[in-house]
């Protein structure tokens, strides 16, 4: 049975995947403002890991962090570089490529929200209210040149994906 903070975070997920969906669903012309929403979205998605979920859990372990959070913090910087250029459909394409294999981690059975769920302990309803009450993140606008496609190619490699830019 899936706990409040799995069901929390997978409800967020969804929420996303239908922003992502609706951003691209003519190819041909995305969607503007249902990716910015996206955009916005993921972003304090990753912020609310990585400042609250992850921390918690490396603290209720002792100051031992969960063995994949090297793998999950590569991957978040390599979809928080992808989301600096402006959205095109092979950037799109590396997002979803991404997020295919990312999302399963955390949310398959025995995942990371599972396991920090377990951790959480008599801690979980102000790790959930954390969740819950973390603050809009601030989204510059996109930047597009030739570094930044770069430093997306990298961020994308770093995390173990082969995918084109």
């Amino acid at each position: 049975m899936a706990g409040k903070i799995y069901c929390y975070l997978a409800g967020d997920h969804e929420r996303l995947d239908a922003l992502l969906e609706r951003a691209v669903s003519d190819p041909e012309n995305i969607d503007a403002a249902a990716y910015a929403q996206f955009r916005s979205g993921l972003l304090k998605h990753i912020a609310m890991e990585e400042k609250v979920l992850l921390p918690a859990a490396q603290r209720l372990r002792g100051g031992e962090a969960l063995s994949i959070a090297p793998k999950l913090r590569r991957d978040h910087g390599a979809l928080t570089a992808l989301l600096v250029p402006s959205p095109t459909a092979s950037i799109v394409a590396a997002i979803r490529a991404i997020l295919k294999f990312h999302n399963p981690i955390e949310e398959d059975p025995g995942g990371v929200y599972a396991e920090c769920e377990k951790l959480a302990g008599t801690e979980l309803e102000r790790i959930l209210n954390e969740l819950k009450n973390y603050r809009e993140v601030n989204v510059l606008p996109h930047v597009d040149n030739p570094f930044v496609m770069e430093a997306a190619r990298r961020a994308v490699s770093r995390a173990g994906y082969d995918l084109k830019l």
